[in-house]
């Protein structure tokens, strides 16, 4: 995990974004979204310029609570975080078949934390695709720290519009990022297209369940929130990711919701009723204590202003993950929810025939 502390946070607070302009970039990437009014179709055309603001303003949070791997991990008892992160990293790389040698593609790699590791267990080449060049430039600062700049790099280029020739990957997957595409068919249509035929693709995606009902005003608050702090442009069904994939040319050969085997819910690091020293910045004392510190850090000028402002969006996040996670909105109410608006860990694994030219697509639900 990251041993980024309050000084890395401060300086790093904006990412490529001019001190100067932070504020103005909150206010520019605030506007998109559904909790202050925004539309959706305006998230989707501009999506490079939502989804990038928000990393540029977000990474640094991130890093310095969450460490490396910027993604959620269905949990067992006596595992801490930063175990069920490995574990679901490792996991996929053996639903993928990885082997030594492989050349694989990691789509919305952050600033590589999951790369790295599955680079390490498997013994393969990884590369890392991003569009945002303050990740990029971390991610290889941490390559070079690990000592994997020989066989993990980044490739700073849209998912939508990928710069590689067709059939270039042995492997490609996908860690709770394309969850930012505009258009998920066409996302899925070009990572078939840069796979290898007879090879696998592997996805953790974030989905809506069937009991969010668009006409509620909680659920409808609810997904607003999550947007918002995730930098989304949409949260799709469960059903509309399977048949992204399906359009796409892809044959589903594996999906399950992760969530429905694990002892311990999805949102567990942020729920404000658990305490932990492992993940202390996570919970809600570690998460007060960073408001008060990035407010102190903007207010003597070591943060940029509108520092403040990117907390809070992040805290509306965690807010309505943990509700979403947690309310059973259809059915009878049981003592262990599993189910609730938001099915965060969807999985899907597929991959693309030899000779009909069709992906075999997991999902994790």
């Amino acid at each position: 995990m990251s041993k980024s502390g309050a000084m890395d946070l401060a300086s790093g607070l904006g990412g490529k974004i001019n001190k100067e302009e932070v504020k103005s970039a909150v206010d520019e990437y605030e506007k998109y979204h559904g909790y202050y009014g925004g539309k959706e179709d305006a998230r989707k055309s501009n999506y490079t310029d939502m989804v990038n603001k928000y990393y540029d303003l977000a990474t640094s949070f991130y890093e310095y609570g969450w460490g490396e791997s910027f993604h959620f991990a269905h949990r067992w008892n006596g595992e801490s975080l930063r175990e069920s992160i490995k574990r679901h990293e490792h996991f996929l790389a053996l639903q993928l078949g990885l082997k030594p040698g492989m050349k694989v593609l990691d789509v919305g790699c952050g600033i590589g934390g999951p790369l790295r590791e599955i680079a390490r267990f498997s013994s393969t080449s990884v590369t890392g695709l991003n569009n945002n060049e303050y990740q990029i430039a971390r991610g290889k600062e941490l390559n070079r720290l690990a000592g994997v700049s020989g066989t993990c790099d980044f490739v700073k280029a849209d998912f939508m519009k990928m710069p590689f020739d067709d059939n270039t990957f042995d492997a490609v997957y996908a860690i709770e990022a394309t969850c930012h595409a505009p258009d998920p068919v066409g996302c899925y249509k070009e990572i078939y297209r840069v796979l290898k035929p007879g090879q696998c693709f592997a996805v953790y995606e974030w989905c809506i369940t069937d009991h969010y009902d668009p006409n509620n005003a909680t659920h409808k608050r609810i997904k607003d929130e999550i947007e918002l702090g995730n930098g989304l442009p949409d949260i799709r069904s469960t059903r509309q990711c399977l048949q992204a994939v399906k359009d796409a040319g892809f044959e589903v050969v594996w999906d399950k919701d992760l969530a429905e085997d694990s002892p311990l819910p999805w949102y567990l690091p942020l729920d404000p009723s658990r305490f932990s020293l492992t993940s202390f910045r996570l919970t809600s004392v570690g998460r007060m204590i960073t408001r008060s510190m990035v407010k102190a850090l903007e207010y003597i000028g070591l943060a940029p202003q509108g520092s403040e402002r990117v907390s809070n969006f992040l805290e509306k996040a965690a807010e309505g993950l943990v509700e979403g996670g947690k309310q059973q909105l259809i059915g009878i109410v049981k003592e262990d929810v599993k189910w609730g608006i938001c099915k965060q860990e969807t999985g899907l694994l597929c991959r693309k025939q030899v000779k009909e030219h069709q992906h075999t697509f997991m999902s994790p639900t």
